[in-house]
């Protein structure tokens, strides 16, 4: 109530006129220094001296009373006055501190309970503390220990599991309600940190990567660089700081076959996270054409019959190749490189077709000789010779003894240039043989010579003892043996 405010009338409720008032010197007596109620003693009544507040004076005790006296002089007299205090709801509830905060794991299990602080009214009675109101409700959901008594704390209850990769911080507001007439709040902010858990896999930027390499690169060449995300923080992450790893797939070994165009690799990482990784191997031109027909023997020569009435166009022979290269590296053309007669046949430069050109006549030789090229497609090409032996005649004895001396003559040859051979290196050998030994000669000689040249000595002649013939056959001669000593200018005399 404000300054001024009517208490009650003290005159007609103690039988006062106001004449004993004035002559008595009526007033309010209180035992404290604090004067909240004065008395008015022409009318009579007790008004409000000083503002007062019930919750400085009582506190939460209930009923809260002002207690006073009137005393009266002339005679003397004393009059006790209980002015009770009723409570308005002037205070709001409020909490011990306005914010508070929470770090929970999001591996948090549905049920837990986390115990928040309570919330002060001033006020009693209808006006003080009522209930609790927490928003948002979408995690979190209040509950109260005690009904009745609601100045107990109360509990934020975990109703839905948390997920940091969804929402890694939470704000409620809880919020105090008292029951006055207007309605009082307080409210306290609860801010949440959801710490993160090891609950989500890696995962592959791609479910499948694609990657290509050459079949000779070396060892440790770089295949493909594979890059995968992990929703998790800190420790649970895949990477730290960039949230982000690039792992390197690199070759084991050299990759030498070209029978296997395609790989597939597993790349197993963190909480088994894997990858496909499809690897194409391209193919290089490391291989030449292998021919498969005519057959190459060593031994003997096979050859293909041509009658001598073919017409044009006649197939003799097909010679046929392979390259184990893939793509364009496998395409082969065929080329004639020679032929002991150009005239007659050709070479189809895409299937290997050896056809005659033009008629066979009688005058064409029965032994026929081509050298067929066969060339791949690649960068460098590379390329296998064959020879193909045919004979143009029309009986098979005649083919026999055309190619059986043409065999003989072939291994005569053969052998002859091998014993050539061997001889010029016998020779060569003994020449350079004679020549060190003529050299060393040479050599010993003239050293004998300078080493006479420098002595100088004089000729001392020598006389054997003379021998004479005991048995009297008269068959022993006289020996004489000189030991000469040249002068440096007797060479030149004889």
């Amino acid at each position: 109530m404000v300054k001024g405010s009517f208490v009650g009338n003290i005159a007609q409720d103690l039988a006062l006129d106001a004449k004993r008032l004035k002559s008595g010197k009526a007033r309010v007596f209180t035992r404290d220094s604090a004067e909240y109620i004065e008395l008015n003693r022409d009318r009579g009544a007790l008004l409000i001296k000083e503002r007062i507040d019930r919750e400085a004076l009582c506190g939460q005790t209930t009923p809260c009373a002002l207690h006073c006296q009137i005393i009266l002089e002339n005679p003397m007299e004393f009059y006790s006055i209980n002015v009770e205090i009723t409570d308005i709801n002037d205070n709001p509830p409020t909490f011990e501190t306005s914010s508070v905060h929470f770090n929970i794991s999001e591996s948090t299990h549905s049920g837990t309970a986390f115990i928040l602080d309570r919330a002060i009214d001033l006020d009693v009675g209808g006006n003080g503390l009522k209930t609790y109101v927490l928003k948002p409700t979408d995690s979190f959901s209040l509950k109260m220990n005690n009904q009745d008594d609601i100045s107990k704390n109360v509990e934020m209850v975990l109703h839905t599991p948390l997920d940091r990769e969804k929402n890694e911080h939470l704000s409620l507001v809880l919020t105090a309600v008292d029951g006055g007439e207007p309605q009082m709040t307080g409210t306290m902010q609860i801010h949440i940190t959801v710490l993160d858990a090891n609950d989500n896999a890696p995962v592959f930027t791609q479910p499948i990567y694609k990657a290509s390499i050459k079949e000779n690169a070396p060892v440790g060449t770089v295949v493909a660089t594979v890059t995968a995300t992990d929703a998790d923080h800190g420790s649970n992450v895949l990477i730290v700081e960039s949230s982000m790893q690039c792992a390197l797939l690199t070759m084991s070994r050299s990759k030498t076959s070209s029978s296997t165009s395609k790989r597939r690799m597993e790349a197993p990482l963190h909480s088994a996270a894997t990858l496909t990784v499809k690897i194409m191997i391209q193919d290089q031109n490391d291989n030449p054409p292998q021919v498969l027909y005519p057959v190459q023997t060593g031994g003997s020569l096979v050859a293909e019959m041509v009658p001598r009435s073919a017409d044009v166009g006649y197939l003799v022979t097909k010679v046929v190749a392979v390259d184990v290269d893939s793509g364009q590296n496998a395409w082969l053309s065929y080329k004639l490189q020679k032929a002991t007669d150009r005239a007659l046949f050709e070479v189809g430069s895409q299937n290997g077709e050896i056809r005659t050109i033009r008629q066979v006549t009688d005058k064409d030789a029965v032994k026929q000789r081509l050298t067929v090229i066969v060339e791949d497609n690649g960068q460098p090409s590379r390329s296998a010779t064959v020879i193909v032996n045919m004979a143009v005649a029309d009986s098979f004895p005649e083919v026999l003894s055309e190619f059986t001396d043409f065999t003989h003559d072939k291994e005569y040859n053969d052998n002859l240039t091998f014993y050539l051979v061997l001889a010029l290196a016998v020779v060569s050998f003994l020449f350079i043989t004679c020549l060190v030994v003529i050299i060393s000669v040479k050599i010993y000689r003239w050293r004998q010579s300078r080493i006479l040249y420098q002595s100088n000595l004089p000729v001392i002649p020598y006389y054997p003892p003379r021998y004479s013939d005991t048995l009297g056959t008269g068959t022993l001669q006289h020996v004489y043996n000189y030991e000469v000593c040249r002068t440096t200018d007797s060479r030149k005399s004889d």
